[in-house]
């Protein structure tokens, strides 16, 4: 007796839904990462501001917190372009009948050392310029 042919599988609404929760977390994430940029990069002023009311000279430019912030507003503006693509392909596979294949975690290695770095490239920034 012959095998049936297989069928492709149907993506259900529960298929459907998680690829948009997914997504969203990711929008979420990339979200947090260029409000936290911001933050960043305005902290350079702030340091500036308190030494102002100490009636002390700035003896250090507090330029650094720019650029950390900037890379932080960059990866998460590269994050969200990334999910929305990757959002985008899966939802077609889905419509398409074929089973998502699984995608490389490298990716997100990638992100969770850049940010590791960041966080330590900003805790030496921050000990080196002691109020």
């Amino acid at each position: 007796m012959e095998k049936p042919a297989e069928t492709a599988a149907k993506a259900g609404l529960s298929d459907y839904l998680a690829a948009e929760r997914t997504f969203l977390a990711w929008i979420r994430t990339g979200l947090a990462l260029m409000g936290f940029g911001f933050v960043v990069a305005r902290f350079g002023l702030f340091l500036q501001q308190l030494q102002a009311l100490r009636d002390v000279v700035p003896q250090h430019r507090y330029g650094l917190s720019l650029w950390f912030g900037t890379a932080l507003l960059a990866a998460g503006v590269i994050l969200i372009v990334a999910a929305g693509f990757h959002h985008f392909k899966l939802v077609r596979e889905l419509d398409s009948g074929e089973l998502p294949r699984s995608h490389p975690a490298v990716p997100a290695l990638i992100l969770a050392l850049f940010l590791a770095l960041v966080g330590l490239a900003m805790s030496i920034y921050l000990v080196s310029t002691r109020i």
